[in-house]
């Protein structure tokens, strides 16, 4: 290949183009053009066509200089951030993840052509973005779908593993796009380019019924692991990215859970509750994953708690892919230093913590982050007999998530030697009026995001530089959300808190145990395992707090309905004073006094809000295409 044509047409038209001549979009050497026959008739050709849909997984958290993929209540920013999509989010400006809307700041949903791409499939998959990748990638999963007759020089197993992956990919691109856009034309064929377009937008539920197909063809064709192939052991060593029967059957019940969750039921059937049938289904493609991995025959567990820290990075391991025996689907990765100067730097206060643009944790949130026993906390300002929480001991036998996720005021963060005259900024200021608590390039919140990053990524600890092998990359999946999302569905599926799936013995309640003991976090309480609507409440706090800034939280109020109504719409601050000497060996049990919360904004957003807007060029590309309502 020696260049890429400019990207010139709307990206939804990838999905609809014919199966162009080479020549069409790239000027190409004559010995580098092969024939279909050749590019589909063995394996090794057959893969190397299909390897390239992984590149359109797109790293949502290592796309840009800073990375915007926290869009509920959970996070906010700097006040320099006005050009990133959680600004403009706040603001109820949706149009704002398209580039032609100067939404650069959510690259990872469109590049736009800042960066030239065009649709090249080899471009640097950093700035991949998934409006472009989805429909290339259903269009590439179509045609190698329509060639697999072309397969003649393989085994079974290897033309299993071919279609599995085929059908996995077509079925998860288009489960990507519906989760923000709602019903979309499910292009299940090649559609011929001569012919004028006319494939209707279907609704939630027929979309979600056509992807299941997908992912349950593909589930029954691969394997577990691909080591255990023949054609997977000619690989050994790097086989853990590629897709699987667990991925496939864990996809299969997200899309399930999500077809059966208030929005889509909304907005097929006009009810605002979950649909029990579409949950079953969701418990029962759960119960098969967690029935395997605990069986022993899946190679996945969650991690131990002194190792949470690898499922989003590792640090001084030579660059290893974090995740561990956790991730069960994430990005492949092409640079890993890339993560230490975009993520690594997008929280730590700049007077310690490098660039000036910062996310920050809110108030609100953080709240839901409990006491050690496993109670909620139900107001940060007022103390509870029944918990323990003290707001004048506010960070005090919190949940052990509480420490592994969160710089509270006095948490030591420079590790190392630092200039005499900024010792002071050795422990973080963060109480009201702290040199921490810069509403610029610091923290608004009086919290910093220590989740994805060790301490020692500072101005003085040098963590992010390239000797210190710091490695992000935050799955879309891993096994606690498995655990989390097969309660949420047994629970709604079968409206009681003991009911288990045939797939699985566990019931919601044993599910969401699993994580809390993993954390060490307590128990659900009795008084909310006696009914469905309190358990559901204590599950979706349970998710909030183990799946905090994962990208999550903003779909997940979107499917519950809840984006739009207080407090979800509210994002505060925590102010403080403090009191009486720091205590620098467990910060924990300072004191503070006048503990008080305050808004800082709260959104206005209407039903519109529910669904992203389609880019204007796409819905006017025939009358079918359908903008969603409001927009």
């Amino acid at each position: 290949m020696k260049k890429i044509r400019k990207y010139m047409i709307g990206a939804f038209l990838l999905a609809t183009a014919g199966l162009m001549s080479c020549e069409d979009y790239l000027d190409k050497t004559g010995d580098s053009i092969i024939s279909e026959e050749e590019a589909f008739q063995n394996f090794q050709n057959f893969q190397g066509y299909t390897e390239e849909l992984y590149n359109g997984i797109v790293e949502f958290s290592n796309n840009y200089w800073t990375n915007s993929f926290n869009w509920g209540e959970d996070e906010i920013l700097t006040t320099g951030g006005t050009f990133h999509f959680g600004y403009k989010v706040d603001q109820g400006n949706f149009w704002g993840w398209q580039s032609e809307h100067d939404g650069w700041g959510a690259g990872w949903l469109d590049a736009g052509d800042r960066w030239d791409l065009g649709y090249d499939p080899n471009a640097s998959r950093s700035h991949r973005d998934l409006w472009r990748s989805a429909w290339y990638g259903i269009r590439k999963a179509n045609i190698g779908l329509a060639n697999m007759d072309l397969l003649t020089d393989a085994t079974q197993e290897e033309r299993n593993l071919i279609q599995g992956q085929l059908l996995f990919f077509r079925a998860w691109f288009h489960h990507r796009l519906m989760e923000y856009f709602g019903g979309i034309p499910y292009i299940n064929e090649v559609l011929p380019s001569d012919q004028p377009l006319t494939l209707p937008r279907l609704n939630y539920h027929a979309c979600a019924d056509l992807a299941a197909a997908d992912f349950a063809a593909a589930a029954e064709l691969l394997p577990m692991h691909w080591d255990d192939t023949e054609a997977g052991r000619r690989t050994l060593g790097q086989n853990d990215l590629r897709i699987n029967k667990i991925m496939a059957l864990s996809y299969l019940g997200k899309n399930y859970l999500w077809a059966g969750s208030p929005l889509m039921n909304y907005s097929v059937n006009g009810s605002k509750t979950y649909n029990a049938d579409y949950c079953k289904a969701a418990a029962e493609a759960f119960g098969k994953v967690l029935s395997l991995v605990e069986g022993g025959q899946a190679d996945y567990a969650l991690l131990p708690f002194d190792e949470y820290h690898r499922n989003f990075f590792t640090t001084g391991e030579n660059w290893a892919l974090p995740g561990g025996t956790e991730a069960i689907f994430r990005a492949p990765y092409k640079s890993a230093n890339r993560s230490n100067w975009g993520l690594s730097k997008q929280y730590m206060p700049s007077i310690v913590g490098g660039e000036d643009l910062k996310f920050n944790p809110t108030a609100n949130y953080v709240s839901y982050f409990g006491m050690a026993n496993g109670l909620p906390i139900n107001d940060l300002t007022q103390a509870d007999a029944a918990s323990g929480y003290d707001p004048a001991f506010p960070w005090r036998d919190r949940d052990p998530r509480f420490y592994t996720n969160f710089v509270f005021d006095g948490v030591k963060v420079v590790q190392g030697s630092m200039p005499e005259e900024q010792e002071k900024e050795r422990y973080a200021n963060l109480y009201s009026g702290g040199s921490y608590r810069s509403v610029s390039n610091g923290s608004r919140t009086g919290f910093v995001l220590r989740k994805f990053v060790p301490l020692t990524v500072n101005i003085h600890d040098r963590g992010f530089d390239w000797g210190g092998n710091l490695h992000i990359n935050i799955p879309y999946m891993r096994l606690a959300d498995v655990y989390l999302m097969y309660a949420e569905s047994v629970l709604m599926g079968h409206n009681a808190p003991t009911a288990t799936a045939s797939s699985y013995g566990k019931s919601a309640l044993d599910a969401i145990n699993v994580v809390r003991e993993r954390a060490g976090a307590g128990l659900v309480a009795a008084q909310f395992s006696g009914s469905v609507e309190a358990l559901l409440g204590e599950l979706r706090r349970e998710r909030a707090v183990e799946l905090a800034f994962e990208a999550h939280r903003f779909n997940d109020l979107r499917r519950w309905l809840l984006l739009t109504e207080r407090p979800y719409t509210l994002k505060t601050s925590l102010e403080f004073d403090r009191v009486g000497e720091l205590n620098t060996e467990d910060p924990s049990l300072n004191q503070v006094v006048n503990l008080r919360e305050a808004v800082i904004l709260e959104r206005e957003f209407s039903e519109k809000h529910y669904w992203l807007p389609f880019k204007v060029a796409d819905v006017n590309l025939y009358p079918e295409f359908e903008q969603n309502p409001g927009w």
